[in-house]
C-alpha cells in the first residue's frame, strides 16, 4: 500500500473524529455536552440538550463526514476497488466512535454510517431514512429509529443482493458488520426502551 493510501485512511479517520456535537455545545451554549442528556457525544444528544436546530445541524454534518471520506477517496485514489472504498468509510466511522480529540470517546456511528452509505448505496439509504423517520415520529426514540434503520438497510441490501446473485457481496458484509455494530452500540437503548426509561425526543425548540 503506497503513501496516497496510508495519507487517505488518515484523513478519513480524523475526518470522522472531528466530534461535531461536542463542538457545537461549546461554541453555541459553553456547555460539555458530555456532562447534558445521555452523555454521548452523537446528534441525537445534541438534539436532546442543545435543541431542534442545533441537533438537525449536527446531524447533517456527522453524516457529511462520512459522504465526504468515500466521496474524496474515490477521487484521489486511482484504480481502487470497492474494498477500499468501504475501508475509508469504515475508518470515518471509526474515528467518530473513537474520536482521538475525546480521548476515543465518541458517538454511536449512525449519521456518519449514514453518509458513508450515501456514497456507497444511495438507495438502500434512502429507504432506510423513511425507516427512521417513521419510528421517531411514532414512537419518538431516535435510538428505536436508528435501529430499526439499521436493520432496514441491511435487508434491503440482502434484497439487492440475493437479486444480483450476490454482486455486491462486500458492500453486504460491510452493511451487516455495521448494522450489528450499531444494535450492540444501542444496548443500553434497548434495555431503557424495554423498562420504559428511554427518553423521548421533543422537537420543540430551546432557548437560551
Amino acid at each position: 500500500m503506497n503513501f496516497n493510501f496510508v495519507l487517505v485512511f488518515f484523513c478519513a479517520y480524523l475526518l470522522g473524529s472531528i466530534p461535531t456535537s461536542y463542538l457545537m455545545g461549546k461554541i453555541i451554549k459553553g456547555i460539555d455536552i458530555r456532562q447534558f442528556g445521555s452523555g454521548n457525544v452523537g446528534a441525537s444528544n445534541a438534539l436532546r440538550v442543545l435543541g431542534t436546530k442545533v441537533g438537525i445541524t449536527t446531524l447533517l454534518i456527522d453524516t457529511a463526514k462520512g459522504f465526504f471520506a468515500v466521496y474524496l477517496g474515490n477521487i484521489l485514489l486511482q484504480n481502487h476497488s470497492i474494498l477500499i472504498l468501504i475501508s475509508i468509510g469504515l475508518f470515518a466511522i471509526i474515528g467518530h466512535i473513537f474520536t482521538i480529540f475525546l480521548k476515543f470517546k465518541g458517538g454511536k456511528g449512525v449519521a456518519t454510517s449514514t453518509g458513508v452509505f450515501i456514497a456507497l448505496a444511495p438507495i438502500p439509504v434512502l429507504i432506510s431514512l423513511s425507516v427512521f423517520l417513521l419510528a421517531v415520529i411514532i414512537s419518538k426514540y431516535i435510538s428505536l429509529g436508528s435501529i430499526l434503520a439499521a436493520l432496514a438497510f441491511f435487508i434491503t441490501e440482502l434484497i439487492i443482493n440475493i437479486h444480483n446473485s450476490f454482486d455486491s457481496i462486500e458492500l453486504l458484509i460491510f452493511a451487516f458488520v455495521i448494522t450489528l455494530f450499531i444494535i450492540v452500540r444501542h444496548k443500553s437503548n434497548i434495555k431503557r426502551i424495554i423498562d420504559g426509561n428511554e427518553n423521548k425526543i421533543s422537537f420543540k425548540s430551546r432557548r437560551n
